[in-house]
């Protein structure tokens, strides 16, 4: 059901004095979806499951034990990322990569992309 105009003018009116009384809390409401959290857990288990296998690894030559304890890490990253990512689900990835798309991760490194492809670019033959 849609808003009246009446309703439609008091939440505006809200929305304008939570952005006068405290900027960033609005910024960090506007900018917060119902997906950040599962999307950050993703980036976490996939950290955690990496930090596994390097463990792993490493301990391998020395202490079985410790392998396993890194193999141990491995497989909780690995249900933390599945939980996480049936929490996030299509319409969710879908959200988040929208972003991406956008040109924010562009934005992020910094035109690192453009500084290399017109590095390795090769000049024009000129006849």
């Amino acid at each position: 059901m849609p808003l009246s105009e009446d309703e439609q003018r008091i939440l505006t009116e809200i929305e304008d004095h939570l952005y006068e009384s405290d900027p960033a809390l609005a910024r960090e409401v506007a900018q917060t979806t119902i997906y950040t959290h599962a999307f950050r857990n993703l980036k976490w288990a996939t950290a955690g499951f990496l930090l596994g296998t390097v463990l792993m690894v490493i301990l391998l030559s020395t202490s079985f034990i410790f392998a396993f304890g890194g193999f141990l890490l491995m497989l909780a990253s690995l249900l933390c990322f599945e939980n996480n990512a049936r929490k996030l689900g299509r319409a969710g990835l879908e959200q988040m990569t929208e972003n991406f798309r956008g040109g924010g991760l562009r934005d992020a490194m910094g035109g690192a992309g453009d500084r290399m492809r017109e590095r390795f670019q090769r000049p024009e033959d000129v006849d």
